[in-house]
């Protein structure tokens, strides 16, 4: 399979998807919307928590010492969620699903449009912060075959659909995300020659877990955590393994 063809499938599954879930969203009362964002707070809950598990891998242990793994995560959060506030990430996500709402659906009221960015944004936070999105991106660009990616655009496909019935057409927005972040791994495992040292990623996959949580907590409207501004998290957490690893 060519390099970038198992993302432009999984664009596919999540529009194919986003599509149902508008279908059936309208059909639903507004109460049962409310329960299927809970059901899938929870599943994110959980999915969350086995990735950010990766915290006590044996390779991360063994390339940095058994009580740094911990201290890498969270300079990576601390690091990375100062550099997002500055940059003002969260924002500028926010103006960009405002801008696609614009220019899909054209002028609605404030609450339709509320609802775009939110199923923009929390659905493009979760099809791309987990660790199939990276692991499977950078293995398909070094030619390693796509089948991480295809497994991701099934639960992707299946994931959209939820979303939408609950925030609409802004989840089938963030197939634009995916193209984005998937797109640009893929080219960054073409330039890389060779993948990740399993250390670095897990310590990518522990932090990106964390970032789950947040929208976890979104989504079971128990806290509106700026997930965003947190992203360059999963930029500096591999560079602190390197650093951590030299002083090991």
């Amino acid at each position: 399979m060519l390099p970038g063809l198992a993302s432009l499938v999984n664009v596919t599954t999540v529009l194919l998807g986003a599509t149902l879930g508008v279908l059936l969203g309208n059909r639903l009362p507004v109460r049962t919307r409310d329960l299927v964002t809970d059901a899938l707070g929870l599943v994110t809950l959980l999915i969350a928590a086995t990735s950010a598990m990766d915290v006590l891998s044996p390779d991360l242990s063994d390339a940095v010492g058994d009580s740094a793994p911990m201290l890498i995560v969270l300079g990576a959060l601390l690091l990375g969620g100062i550099a997002g506030s500055l940059l003002r990430l969260e924002q500028r996500v926010e103006q960009f699903g405002g801008w696609l709402q614009r220019r899909l659906a054209g002028d609605a009221g404030s609450g339709d449009r509320a609802r775009f960015i939110e199923g923009f944004v929390v659905s493009s936070l979760v099809f791309c912060t987990g660790p199939l999105t990276i692991l499977g991106a950078l293995n398909d660009g070094l030619g390693n075959g796509g089948d991480q990616i295809l497994l991701k655009a099934v639960l992707d496909g299946f994931a959209a659909v939820a979303f939408a019935a609950s925030f609409g057409w802004g989840v089938a927005a963030s197939a634009v995300t995916i193209v984005v972040v998937q797109g640009g791994l893929t080219l960054l495992g073409l330039a890389l020659g060779d993948v990740l040292p399993d250390a670095h990623l897990a310590a990518i996959t522990a932090a990106g877990g964390l970032l789950l949580v947040g929208v976890a907590l979104r989504l079971l409207r128990i806290r509106e955590i700026p997930v965003a501004d947190l992203l360059p998290a999963l930029l500096v957490a591999p560079v602190l393994v390197e650093v951590a690893a030299g002083f090991h």
